[in-house]
């Protein structure tokens, strides 16, 4: 084992955030998000136009803005995924296992997806119609892309990083939406993105937010600003672009996951190695 291995392995075992710590950020994370979505479920559309108004929400904005806050209420139930997988890491299971789970999901929802696509009486009858996009009823829901998304993150990437990514996408990307529906246009009017409809407002919004969840997830890391702007700025740069013309559900937490990855890796070991033991690969030892 050469020294620099030996610096990797201790770094990772006393500054990555410990299981315990993944269980209560996520409980604390997650319970603020369903308090949230509770709150929102329960107030009358009456109430809440007028809270828009309120904090500056133009008349002509606030109707796409109620729509946009009534689906990502509903994704903030993807909070759950990155809470059970740290909750179930505090109780003793293995990675693997909830890797398991996972694949098992994500399997029986494509499957279901693709029933609803195919088969009359299922598409008639699916649950989630209400809150499909109206692209998404000819295809492939952006729930299928998410759970895909997740699971290979979990799989591949270490709980921290893998949570963090997730929380990335189902955060960073609501405010990132409800921030321009709300204003976007408002202060920036250049438009964004690869269809020239995402706002340098929304954007603003998902960057900043994902920091801060960054900031937080990696409390005890030194120098943790570095690699969590960078998987910051990638996450927000995929939701804007949708490189390679995926899903975003299933692209931020992929490419969030390598830059965060790369950059804890590059911050504490900046020698050059081989492949098998470079910094991209010093998760193995955790």
């Amino acid at each position: 084992v050469t020294v620099a291995q030996q610096r990797q392995t201790s770094w990772a075992m006393n500054e990555l955030p410990t299981h315990e710590f993944l269980a209560m950020y996520m409980v604390m994370i997650t319970i603020c998000g369903l308090t949230y979505s509770l709150k929102m479920y329960f107030t009358s559309p009456a109430m809440l136009k007028q809270a828009m108004k309120d904090v500056g929400v133009k008349l002509g904005k606030i109707g796409k803005t109620l729509k946009e806050i009534e689906r990502k209420t509903f994704h903030l139930c993807g909070l759950l995924v990155p809470m059970i997988f740290a909750l179930l890491l505090e109780a003793g299971y293995s990675k693997r296992f909830c890797s398991g789970i996972c694949w098992f999901l994500t399997i029986s929802g494509w499957t279901l997806d693709l029933a609803r696509l195919n088969v009359k009486f299922v598409s008639d009858n699916f649950p989630l119609n209400p809150i499909l996009r109206e692209k998404e009823k000819t295809q492939l829901s952006g729930a299928c892309y998410f759970s895909l998304g997740c699971t290979v993150a979990i799989t591949l990437f270490p709980p921290a990083v893998a949570m963090t990514s997730i929380l990335f996408l189902v955060l960073g990307d609501m405010s990132a939406a409800l921030i321009g529906r709300s204003f976007g246009g408002d202060v920036v009017v250049v438009k964004l993105g690869r269809e020239g409809k995402k706002s340098v407002e929304g954007s603003m919004a998902m960057f900043i937010t994902c920091c801060i969840i960054g900031f937080t997830m990696f409390s005890t890391v030194h120098l943790r600003e570095y690699p969590v702007i960078i998987g910051a700025a990638v996450a927000t740069i995929t939701e804007l672009y949708e490189p390679f013309g995926l899903n975003d559900n299933l692209t931020i937490p992929l490419l969030s996951s390598l830059a965060l990855t790369w950059g804890f890796a590059r911050v504490h070991n900046c020698e050059r190695e081989n492949l098998v033991t470079g910094p991209l690969m010093w998760y193995n030892n955790h």
